[in-house]
């Protein structure tokens, strides 16, 4: 078997590995006789696979418990196929050495815009909105934590978890709101607008992040909370700051609340007025649009991808003039 040296949605069963690749999460799990192994994802920018080592007594495997989310590692191993997607079995396994040539740049999947760049265009739009306290309460929170912003993915492992995650979702979303208002009357900008932006931004204190914009887990707060009702505590520090109307405070905490849509995805309320409904449906487009985008990367025009998981493990298929061929 040839020796592979390539992107990780490029890898095939049967082909052998021995990359730098980065380390997503490392997780220590006992099986049913007893023995420890190792679960760890691993990845570079073009995504992650899942590796396995089997027998945390060999002594390449002595280093395995120390290691965490953000670390660099080097690994050789097999790639298989297991329950339809791809796997790693682990052979080899260690720390970088200081002998070791390490280019960040090819470990660390980003968005397609810098986060400075998208951060920017996303305050121009909140400068727009007419009401008042709407915008300043946009513009607190969007200054008060930008510099988490800037960098901080959307998830730890679904949609948007790279680099400049966050923004670029809330970028995406927003230019979808701007056309969208053109075509709907009944929805009001200003609210769009502000619900759009902040939606998701406690994220920031739900994920445990590094400025790499790897998370490997989340914060106490986020497991024991998460990003909804932490959202909703924030802008409800602000509003009070701000002496906002509490018609339009519970108008935007609703908002928040509801994005989701079900109580088994975290939203006791479901919309309960057009702003809030749409909000939930942009949301929604722009989370499984990037799914697409990102699991037929590497697939074979033709062909079809492996079972998403979070798309009741369907597969997609990739037409032959796809334009994520170019």
């Amino acid at each position: 078997m040839e020796l592979m040296e390539k992107n990780i949605i490029d890898y095939k069963p049967g082909d052998r590995v021995d990359a730098f690749l980065l380390v997503k999460s490392c997780t220590i799990r006992t099986s049913n006789k007893g023995g420890e192994y190792a679960s760890v994802f691993l990845g570079d920018k073009t995504g992650e696979i899942q590796g396995m080592l089997w027998d945390l007594k060999l002594p390449e495997a002595a280093e395995i418990k120390n290691v965490k989310a953000g670390d660099i590692v080097k690994v050789r191993g097999l790639i298989n196929e297991y329950n339809g997607s791809n796997q790693m079995k682990i052979i080899k396994f260690r720390m970088p050495t200081e002998e070791d040539a390490v280019d960040l740049s090819k470990m660390v999947p980003s968005a397609p815009l810098e986060g400075s760049v998208m951060f920017d265009r996303i305050r121009q739009a909140a400068e727009t909105i007419t009401d008042t306290e709407l915008k300043k309460l946009t513009l607190t929170m969007m200054d008060r934590h930008k510099d988490r912003l800037l960098y901080y993915p959307a998830a730890s492992k679904n949609h948007h978890a790279i680099r400049g995650g966050l923004m670029y979702h809330v970028y995406r979303m927003l230019l979808s709101a701007e056309a969208l208002c053109d075509i709907y009357p009944v929805i009001r900008r200003d609210y769009i607008f502000t619900g759009v932006i902040l939606h998701d931004i406690a994220k920031i204190y739900e994920i445990d992040s590094d400025e790499n914009g790897v998370a490997g887990t989340y914060t106490f707060e986020g497991q024991m909370l998460g990003h909804i009702i932490q959202g909703i505590k924030m802008i409800e520090e602000v509003a009070v700051e701000i002496g906002m109307a509490e018609e339009k405070k519970i108008g935007i905490e609703h908002m928040i609340l509801s994005h989701h849509y079900e109580p088994e995805f975290g939203s006791p309320k479901k919309p309960m007025f057009a702003e809030a409904e749409l909000l939930h449906h942009l949301d929604m487009m722009d989370a499984r649009l990037y799914d697409v985008e990102k699991n037929l990367r590497g697939v074979e025009p033709g062909s079809f991808s492996e079972k998403i998981w979070s798309m009741e493990n369907r597969q997609l298929y990739k037409f032959k003039d796809s334009v994520l061929n170019d």
